[in-house]
C-alpha cells in the first residue's frame, strides 16, 4: 500500500522517494497556448489558475496582442510548458494555488464592492438574494496598472437578455452569488437581474414596464430614443451600467448615476420597446463632452446602430448650440465607429460644397466644418488627417479632394439605411447649472 507524503512516494518503506516535479505555471508566466477551435499557438499570459475535480490545473490566460474578449479558461494540456518563461520576481511553483473567483477567501468582488452589501429582496413572498446593484453609475477609464487580477477575468458565463443568450466579453461586478450560476436572466425592460429561471418567470409576470423609464424624445419608424435621468431612475441606470460593463473593457463602474443622462435606443414591436444600445452624457460637462459611454449590444452590432447612436449625440449637440466630442479614450470598436462616422459626416458636407461650387474649388474653413457637423475642431482635423485630405501650407490648412474619395463616400452612405431625422426629435435642452441635478 502506497503512502503519499510531501510529494514523495513510499511503498512499504522499500521504494526510494521520488520528487513530483510536474510543472505548474504561475501568475504572470508566459507560454504558447492553443486557442479554442484554432490550430494557432499564440503566446499568452497566465492570469490565474484553479484545480478541477480531477486534480488537474486549468488556467485563465490572456493572449498577448489579442483583445481581452478572447481571454478564457484552458486545460493544462493546451499549454506548451517547454517554452514557458516565468516572471522575473517569481519562482516555479508546483503546489501553490493563487486566488481566483472560485476561491472564497480571495474573491475580489466582495472586496471591491464592500459599500454595496447584497440585501435579500422579496419575490412572490419568497426571499431572493439578487439584491440591489452596487453603487455604480457612469463608466470611467480603467486603471492602467492591472493590479486587480479579479477584474481582469470574466466572471459571468452567459446572460439571457430578451430573445438572446449572450456570452459576456469582460468582467462586471455583479453580486458574487450570481457568478456561480450558469445563466443570469436580465429583464430587457427594467434590467433587473435574476439567477433563477423560475424566479425570472415570476418577475416577468409582474413587471409592468415595456419600455425604458423616462421620456420618449424621438421616434421614427420602429426606432425610438428614451431620455432617462440618472437621479430619477437610479436603479435602472445602475443596472444598465452593470450590463454595459460586460462588453466594455476600458471603463470601470463609477460611483453615482445622478450627474448623468442616459439615452436608450430601442426597437419597437408588439412585445414592447427592446433595448438596442445606449449612450450616457454628463448633465454638466466642463469639456462639453456629448458622450460619456456608448454601447451597442452584441445582437444588434454590425447593423448600423452604432452610427445611429453617434449621430443622435451630435443632433443633441446641435440643438444645444454646442460642439460635442466623446470622452476619451474610446474602446477599439468605439474608435472604429467614431472614425467612420466622422469621415462620413465631413465628406457629406464637403460633397455638398463641391456640388454647389459647380466644379470650381469650394471655399470652406475648418470652423465652418465644425459648425456644420457639431464636431470639435480637433476631431475634424484628426479625421481629415486620417483621410489624408489636409495639408498645412503657409499658415493655413489646404483641403485636397479626389473623385475616388467622393465616390467611396457615396457608396458608404448608400449602405446606411437608418439615419436620424432631426424633425422627429421632440426635446428642449435644459440648463442644468440653473435647474440643479
Amino acid at each position: 500500500m502506497a503512502e503519499i507524503t510531501n510529494g514523495h512516494c513510499n511503498e512499504n518503506g522499500d521504494k526510494e522517494d521520488q520528487q513530483n516535479d510536474k510543472l505548474v505555471a504561475t501568475e504572470g508566466s508566459r507560454l504558447p497556448v492553443k486557442m479554442q477551435n484554432e490550430d494557432e499557438w499564440p503566446m499568452a499570459e497566465v492570469v490565474s489558475k484553479r484545480a478541477n475535480p480531477n486534480g488537474e490545473f486549468e488556467y485563465y490566460v490572456h493572449y498577448i496582442d489579442y483583445n481581452k474578449r478572447l481571454d478564457e479558461w484552458v486545460h493544462e494540456k493546451r499549454l506548451n510548458f517547454s517554452r514557458i518563461t516565468y516572471p522575473k520576481d517569481g519562482k516555479k511553483s508546483t503546489t501553490s494555488l493563487p486566488g481566483s473567483p472560485n476561491n472564497k477567501k480571495s474573491n475580489g468582488i466582495g472586496r471591491k464592492r464592500k459599500a454595496a452589501e447584497i440585501t435579500p429582496q422579496k419575490e412572490n413572498g419568497q426571499e431572493t438574494k439578487e439584491g440591489p446593484p452596487p453603487k455604480s453609475g457612469s463608466l470611467r477609464q480603467n486603471n492602467a496598472d492591472g493590479s486587480d487580477v479579479i477584474t481582469r477575468m470574466k466572471n459571468i458565463d452567459v446572460i439571457e437578455f430578451g430573445l438572446y443568450q449572450i456570452k459576456p466579453w469582460y468582467f462586471s461586478p455583479y453580486p458574487e452569488q450570481l457568478t456561480r450560476v450558469s445563466v443570469i436572466f436580465i429583464c430587457e425592460f427594467c434590467l433587473k437581474y435574476i439567477g433563477s429561471q423560475s424566479a425570472f418567470a415570476r418577475h416577468r409576470d409582474k413587471c409592468k414596464l415595456y419600455h425604458p423609464p423616462g421620456n420618449e424624445i424621438y421616434r421614427k419608424g420602429k426606432l425610438s430614443f428614451f431620455e432617462v435621468d440618472g437621479r430619477k431612475n437610479k436603479a435602472y441606470c445602475q443596472n444598465l451600467c452593470l450590463l454595459a460593463k460586460l462588453f466594455l473593457d476600458h471603463k470601470t463602474l463609477y460611483y453615482d448615476t445622478e450627474p448623468f443622462l442616459f439615452y436608450i435606443l430601442t426597437e419597437f414591436d408588439d412585445k414592447g420597446f427592446h433595448t438596442v444600445g445606449y449612450f450616457s452624457k454628463e448633465k454638466e460637462s466642463s469639456e462639453d463632452y456629448n458622450v460619456a459611454c456608448i454601447l451597442t449590444l452584441p445582437p444588434y452590432q454590425r447593423k448600423g446602430y452604432g452610427k445611429v447612436l453617434i449621430e443622435f449625440s451630435y443632433v443633441l449637440s446641435k440643438f444645444e448650440g454646442k460642439l460635442g466630442s466623446p470622452e476619451k479614450p474610446l474602446s477599439d470598436l468605439g474608435l472604429l465607429s467614431y472614425r467612420s462616422y466622422w469621415s462620413q459626416a465631413i465628406l457629406e458636407i464637403l460633397s455638398k460644397y463641391l456640388d454647389e461650387a459647380n466644379g470650381s474649388a469650394p471655399n470652406i474653413t475648418i470652423n465652418e466644418l465644425c459648425e456644420a457637423t457639431s464636431m470639435r475642431k480637433e476631431d475634424v482635423i484628426s479625421t481629415l488627417q486620417h483621410l489624408d485630405l489636409i495639408r498645412y501650407y503657409k499658415g493655413q490648412y489646404i483641403l485636397t479632394l479626389s473623385k475616388d474619395i467622393i465616390d467611396g463616400h457615396i457608396r458608404a452612405l448608400s449602405k446606411r439605411k437608418v439615419r436620424i431625422d432631426p424633425k422627429c426629435l421632440i426635446w428642449t435642452p435644459k440648463d442644468w447649472a440653473k435647474r440643479g441635478r
